[in-house]
């Protein structure tokens, strides 16, 4: 079953450049074409963007004229932006999906539906928002195209995700085209808050590593229109290319800045016990995603913060067997560490010693308990921490975990969030075990 981003041309090169719309101004909504019938994947625009990839389709948000471009933040948007949604409308398993995302999100489902791609789109998202490029982001593109998707006449396949960020702008929304055949490249980008496409792309010569870029201005020109890399985010490119000079620019500007942080910080971990056990290499002590350096970590963050070192021990304790002390790191004379439980009276545990479970618990605890400072992240320098969160991305939250550790690990996770600063997005097979636990969104996927 073909999903065409585009409706047949003859000539790719011919190809004109989708409007943002009529000129956007206060209580207006720019023209996205007709509304689609149920089942039905409508144009960007009224022009085809090049490539056999799902359109972008029209914002879900109520009429302009209820929601003015000009409206300012309120005190009940929230301080720090952050997900509201992930949408997976052609990616890997998942076909028009759109999914709920709270403070702590599981998405739950038996094997084959669909959880580590939804974890990993998410990551995608961050890295392209971080300024990544495309071919780093999807080394392996052709396994992101869904296996219903035939490729057009010009042998053109590729996937399409997005997601929306609440903050001090609202509601802000971002769609992303990608082409992963022939050639990888994004082909179609939308930007749009409050009912109104504040930037949009589109592939116009196939030929060029560019896209033409059309944004909202609402100056003596309503949009202004340049050639960006096809290669990056143009969302994240924004605040090199706008001057910020007009209400409209100035309104992209922070529409854009809203969705790179609150999708910047993302630490996706999944801790590997296996290598957890041996010694670690002292180095820059930032904690990697799959914790193989935990034990220079702890040898870091122990003589660091004190009261974070005892909210860890106390943690760790409630997911251990046997009494803990303390968690601690000591050299070896050889330019590594090794991590130990202190027992109290009897002796010293190594890691070694230590069930996957245990090793497990004892990863994911400090991730939540640290947070960026200590993590291997990228973080936006230039924003101050009171304005961005952390989201941790845990693939197989509840490996090797027995209910009590599980079930203490999850509590931990929401303490945390309460604060603000982290957020947690995990996968697990059943979540019957949280589905009761106060301030957690499941999200149940069917293969």
């Amino acid at each position: 079953m073909a999903v065409p981003l585009t409706s047949s041309v003859s000539s790719p090169s011919s190809v004109p450049l989708p409007p943002v719309g009529p000129a956007p101004v206060a209580g207006s909504v720019p023209s996205v074409g007709p509304a689609s019938a149920v089942g039905s994947v409508p144009p960007v625009g009224h022009t085809p963007v090049v490539g056999s990839v799902p359109p972008l389709g029209r914002p879900s948000r109520p009429a302009a004229d209820s929601v003015p471009p000009d409206v300012r933040p309120s005190p009940s948007r929230p301080a720090r932006p952050g997900l509201t949604e992930l949408r997976l409308s052609a990616f890997a398993r998942h076909r028009r999906a759109v999914h709920p995302l709270g403070a702590v999100t599981l998405f739950a489902g038996p094997s084959g539906s669909g959880k580590t791609s939804a974890l990993r789109a998410y990551e995608a998202l961050a890295r392209l928002a971080g300024g990544g490029a495309v071919w780093e982001v999807f080394p392996d593109p052709v396994a992101c195209v869904p296996e219903w998707s035939r490729p057009d006449a010009q042998q053109r396949r590729g996937f399409r995700i997005g997601c929306t960020a609440d903050g001090p702008e609202g509601q802000v929304r971002l769609d992303v085209a990608v082409q992963a055949e022939p050639a990888l490249r994004i082909v179609g980008e939308r930007l749009s808050a409050g009912g109104l496409v504040l930037l949009e792309t589109a592939l116009r010569d196939p030929g060029r590593g560019t896209v033409q870029a059309a944004w909202h201005t609402a100056g003596s020109s309503s949009v202004t229109r340049a050639p960006l890399p096809d290669d990056r985010l143009a969302t994240a490119l924004l605040p090199l290319r706008v001057a910020g000079k007009t209400d409209g620019q100035r309104q992209v500007l922070a529409a854009a800045e809203q969705m790179v942080v609150a999708l910047r910080s993302v630490f996706a971990c999944d801790p590997r016990p296996d290598r957890m056990r041996a010694p670690a290499r002292t180095g820059s002590g930032h904690l990697l995603g799959g914790c193989d350096n935990l034990a220079d970590v702890l040898w870091r963050t122990r003589e660091e913060c004190v009261r974070r070192h005892a909210q860890l021990v106390a943690a760790v304790r409630a997911g251990c067997a046997g009494p803990v002390a303390d968690v601690l790191a000591e050299p070896l004379g050889d330019g590594t560490v090794r991590a130990l439980l202190d027992r109290g009276a009897g002796p010293r545990t190594e890691l070694a010693r230590l069930g996957d479970g245990e090793l497990r618990h004892l990863a994911l605890t400090l991730v939540l308990l640290t947070g960026p400072g200590v993590l291997d992240v990228d973080l936006p320098g230039e924003v101050p921490d009171a304005m961005r969160a952390l989201t941790v991305l845990a693939d197989g939250f509840d490996r090797d975990l027995d209910p009590r550790q599980r079930g203490e690990l999850l509590r931990l996770a929401v303490r945390m969030s309460e604060r603000g600063h982290i957020r947690c997005v995990g996968a697990v097979s059943d979540a019957s075990w949280a589905a009761e636990t106060a301030g957690v969104t499941v999200v149940h996927l069917e293969p």
